[in-house]
């Protein structure tokens, strides 16, 4: 017999299904590895913590945050304006006294080409912008004079505003005519002016401050404040006003306080001062004001009696801390003898003061009344 030749094995295919079977088996054997695999490195994550960051040196001018869930930051102070202060008259820088302001006005309604004072919206009142300046540092006894009357005469009104020292304040008459250079003069020689309000004196109508236009008993007090805005519209730049109107001095109708008192609240309003030409008045209500202590060329005088004037005017204020003198009217005379006097007070340890640095404060006022 021929050796036959061994008949080739033949490859038994896997029952039906088990390939695929078997490949669905390893793949899910693959994942389960993978997951315990994660499992047991979160864990040695969880027991060692993560490896240390590498340490960066911050840019200038750059924060930087390493925690990524930083603690709140304190909330941001907004710095607020402190609140302003009661208005004070006074000035306290040296130099010229400043121009009108536009912003210290308000139209007058009768005349759009007239103003009346006001307080600025940023709350400056004339009684602090138009003062002459004074230093409250300055801590010997103040005098201070005003003088009324400008205006009334050009020559003489001049002669006081250029040889009088600028610590002296002006009262200027409503009547005069146009004031424009004389006031200018007056501001560059460094006076604060205050506006006379024409009012009716104790001896009218002997004296007539020209009821036409005065504050006047016999108005009603609405009548008399239209005639008050109808005299402060007439000039700009004062600090104040005063019942000193030549040598009247308002006396009939500053005693009545229901026709004063209007007036006082009204000029308070405005943020203007009130120096009484009535002498030993105790401070007004509403307003920051100040009384004469002496009126210098009242009745009779000469120049010796002038001198003796000023003398106790001098005296008081060194009993008391502080005096105001009034002239009524800047004659040669009275002149003369007040520039000599304001060349004493430095060696008598007096310092001479505007009438805004020698004002008091009104009396608190009684809400029942």
């Amino acid at each position: 017999m021929t050796a036959s030749s061994p008949s080739p094995r033949r490859h038994r295919p896997p029952p039906s299904g088990e390939g695929l079977l078997g490949g669905w088996r390893g793949l899910g054997r693959f994942w389960v590895a993978v997951l315990i695999l994660a499992g047991g490195s979160g864990l040695i994550l969880q027991i060692v913590g993560p490896p240390p960051r590498p340490k960066v040196p911050p840019q200038a001018g750059l924060v930087t945050h390493t925690d990524p869930f930083p603690a709140k930051s304190p909330p941001v102070q907004v710095s607020h304006a402190e609140p302003r202060a009661a208005l004070q008259p006074g000035r306290t820088l040296p130099g010229p006294v400043a121009d009108p302001d536009p912003s210290l006005m308000e139209p007058y309604p009768n005349d759009a080409a007239l103003h009346l004072p006001r307080i600025s919206p940023d709350g400056r009142a004339p009684m602090e912008a138009y003062a002459a300046g004074f230093d409250p540092s300055n801590l010997r006894p103040r005098v201070g004079l005003l003088v009324a009357g400008i205006g009334m005469n050009a020559a003489d009104s001049l002669i006081a505003i250029k040889a009088l020292p600028g610590g002296i304040s002006l009262a200027v008459s409503p009547t005069a005519g146009d004031l424009t250079t004389l006031l200018a003069v007056a501001r560059l020689n460094e006076h604060e002016y205050l506006l006379s309000l024409p009012m009716e004196p104790q001896s009218f109508p002997l004296n007539d401050p020209d009821n036409r236009m005065a504050l006047m008993t016999s108005l009603s007090p609405a009548d008399n404040m239209q005639r008050l805005h109808g005299i402060l519209a007439r000039l700009t730049g004062y600090v104040g006003v005063t019942n000193a109107f030549g040598p009247m001095r308002g006396e009939r109708l500053s005693g009545m306080p229901p026709q004063f008192d209007p007036v006082l609240e009204d000029v308070a309003h405005r943020g203007l001062l009130f120096a009484d030409a009535r002498t030993g008045q105790p401070p007004l209500p509403y307003v920051w004001s100040r009384s004469a202590d002496i009126v210098l060329d009242d009745g009779t005088f000469d120049a010796d009696v002038l001198d003796r004037r000023l003398d106790t005017l001098t005296h008081l204020a060194l009993d008391k801390g502080s005096a105001l003198g009034l002239v009524m009217l800047p004659r040669p005379v009275t002149l003369d003898r007040v520039a000599a006097w304001t060349n004493t007070l430095a060696a008598k340890g007096v310092a001479l003061a505007p009438v805004s640095a020698l004002m008091h404060a009104a009396p608190k006022q009684d809400p029942d009344k």
